[in-house]
């Protein structure tokens, strides 16, 4: 197996990555890693600089799962970066949540990285591990990883199949917020409220029709809209606007230096003229 020597996370993807964590506390989530893998001398250094979130297709406690097709659709969006962008941009890793669970990986997710591994060797796993408190001081822990699996010898039943490489990971500060990692955050509610809505209706199929049943089905699918309002839609609002208003003061610092070097240039050319 190719080794990879460490992983770099933009801060602005770790941002859209650690907000997609947090927007469920009893269910985990799943997206992917869009970066590039350079070859270096000590193994592959793999940046990561933007993710894509995926809509859950079983929603589980301890685990998630994807269709195919969001697979497919993914790489065709990494391509689509790729074009724009001009560099050689992939689906480089996966990561998802670990709510009120420790953050090393299960043998659920070992084995899941594994099948990815079987397809691109340098593919890595990242885990973010949330809603765990401290209890010396009360307060709120997150914690991340980078890790790839291993296969064991499997010389008998005790021993595991597969077994964790823990990988390097460290962030990337950037200056700016990417304008693709700004549209994935954007995009997070909508993705949220369609898996509610699917799980509504699949909750009403299946169900009986007894008004009381539906009446609760009901309060829970607005109870849970509310909560992806107050703590997606409503902070993401005041992010957006913190962020125009920090490229409106960049832009008119721009806009004032034009206008200084119009000034200058137009200062040299008479001067030039007269002489």
């Amino acid at each position: 197996m190719s080794a990879i020597s460490r992983v770099w996370l933009n801060s602005d993807a770790y941002l859209v990555c650690l907000t997609h964590a947090m927007s469920n506390e009893t269910e985990e989530i799943m997206g992917l890693c869009i970066g590039e893998s350079n070859e270096e001398s000590d193994g592959y250094e793999i940046t990561i600089s933007a993710v894509m979130l995926l809509r859950r297709m079983d929603k589980r406690k301890d685990r998630v799962e994807i269709s195919v097709e969001q697979l497919s659709n993914a790489s065709t969006v990494a391509e689509n970066m790729a074009e724009k962008t001009g560099r050689p941009l992939r689906i480089v890793g996966w990561y998802h949540s670990h709510p009120h669970i420790t953050v090393w990986p299960s043998h659920v997710d070992l084995r899941t990285q594994a099948m990815y591994q079987m397809m691109d060797q340098t593919f890595v796993g990242l885990i973010f591990s949330c809603f765990n408190e401290i209890k010396s001081n009360l307060h709120q822990k997150v914690e991340m990883t980078c890790f790839q699996s291993l296969r064991g010898d499997g010389a008998d039943w005790e021993t595991p199949q597969h077994h964790r490489l823990d990988i390097p990971v460290y962030l990337k500060r950037m200056p700016t917020f990417d304008e693709a990692n700004l549209q994935t955050l954007t995009h997070l509610p909508k993705i949220l409220v369609q898996e509610e809505n699917e799980a509504y209706g699949m909750a009403n199929r299946s169900s009986s029709a007894h008004i009381l049943t539906r009446i609760h089905n009901a309060s829970a699918y607005a109870q849970t809209l509310c909560n992806v309002t107050e703590t997606i839609t409503s902070p993401l609002l005041h992010l957006l606007h913190a962020t125009h208003d920090g490229r409106r003061v960049v832009l008119d610092r721009v806009k004032q230096e034009n206008q200084k070097l119009a000034d200058r240039i137009k200062e040299l050319k008479e001067r030039i003229e007269a002489n």
